[in-house]
């Protein structure tokens, strides 16, 4: 086992002038997050295994697997506690699905099975065919981000969002 980060990640921070740290889980922190989110100015939740679906009150789907209880637990905590206090959090792939649980929303466990196709996951284990374009909602922060209204991008997942958490709209797409 290991705690990784795409490097991408951390140079992005970098030129925003931020400073990457990659905090693995930790059970002191679980108990005081406090002591870590005081000194930072804000959290990014990465991308990663499948989400445990007993932190949302479901039984896994079997096309669940890999999950990690221990990151999902610090991840969830972490997000909480950052949204409560209004710190900057933004979640990648997995990350955003973790804070739609730590608002109490809840996961599709296979989105292929529910919509019909895998061209969010067209080679397992591969990104090299995962292209495909987004449509974002214009003038959204997300299209001001990206500079576009369409923008390619690589999704590699099969777990997405079912009910959506208190206080979380979607908008940008």
């Amino acid at each position: 086992q290991a705690f990784l980060t795409p490097r991408s990640y951390v140079d992005a921070v970098h030129r925003a002038g931020g400073l990457a740290l990659l905090i693995p889980p930790d059970p002191q922190l679980e108990r005081d997050p406090d002591e870590l989110l005081d000194m930072l100015d804000g959290v990014i939740l990465a991308g990663g295994a499948d989400v445990d679906p007993s932190n949302y009150g479901a039984e896994p789907h079997a096309m669940t697997v890999g999950t990690v209880i221990e990151r999902d637990t610090f991840e969830i905590i972490l997000a909480r506690r950052a949204l409560e206090r209004d710190l900057p959090l933004l979640g990648i792939c997995r990350g955003m699905q973790l804070m739609n649980i730590a608002t109490g929303g809840t996961l599709n466990q296979h989105v292929p099975e529910s919509h019909g196709h895998e061209d969010h996951r067209r080679s397992v284990g591969s990104f090299d065919d995962s292209d495909h374009d987004v449509r974002l909602q214009p003038g959204s922060l997300a299209a001001r981000a990206a500079g576009e209204e369409q923008h390619a991008t690589k999704s590699h997942h099969h777990q997405g969002i079912d009910v959506l958490g208190d206080g979380l709209t979607i908008t940008g797409w």
